[in-house]
C-alpha cells in the first residue's frame, strides 16, 4: 500500500511537470497574414466591355505600380458567372500586409497621381463617368489566416 502510494505521488508530480510546458504555449493557432479587400461591382447591361476596357488599361496601370512600389502584394479580378439577383457580376481582389497612417497614405496618392498624370480632379470625373454604367456594390475587408508553426 506504500508503495502504491509513492508511485501515485511520483506519477501525480511527472504529469504537471509534464504539462507546464503545454501549458505555456497556450496560444492560438491562426495568426494573421495579408489582408485582403474585396470589391463587389455589377455591370449594367451592354457595358461590360467598356468596363473591361477600364480595368485592362486605367485600373490594371495603376495595380501594377502598386505592386511595384510594395503598396500591395496581389490583385485579380474574379467573375461571378452565375449571379443571382442582386449580387456582382465582378469582384475586384486586392491584397495587401498592413494598412498605411494618414502621412503615407498622402504621399503614396501623390505619387500615383504623378504616374498616372491626372490630378485628384480628373480622377473623380472619370469614377463618375464610371458611375453611369457600373455600381459598386460593397467593400469587403478580411484577414488571411495561416495555421501557427
Amino acid at each position: 500500500m506504500k508503495y502504491f502510494r509513492k508511485a501515485a505521488i511520483i506519477a501525480a508530480s511527472a504529469g504537471f511537470l509534464f504539462s507546464t510546458p503545454v501549458m505555456a504555449q497556450d496560444q492560438y493557432p491562426l495568426v494573421g497574414g495579408d489582408w485582403v479587400e474585396v470589391t463587389g461591382i455589377s455591370i449594367d447591361d451592354g457595358h461590360s466591355l467598356d468596363y473591361a476596357n477600364h480595368l485592362a488599361a486605367q485600373w490594371r496601370v495603376g495595380q501594377d505600380f502598386a505592386v511595384e512600389q510594395g503598396w500591395i502584394t496581389s490583385y485579380e479580378i474574379l467573375a461571378n458567372v452565375h449571379p443571382r439577383a442582386g449580387e456582382p457580376d465582378i469582384y475586384l481582389i486586392t491584397r495587401f500586409g498592413d494598412f498605411e497612417d494618414e502621412a503615407e497614405a498622402e504621399r503614396r496618392g501623390k505619387l500615383y497621381r504623378e504616374m498616372m498624370k491626372k490630378n485628384i480632379a480628373k480622377l473623380q470625373e472619370e469614377s463618375g463617368g464610371r458611375a453611369e454604367y457600373r455600381t459598386i456594390m460593397s467593400t469587403t475587408l478580411m484577414q488571411e489566416l495561416t495555421w501557427r508553426e
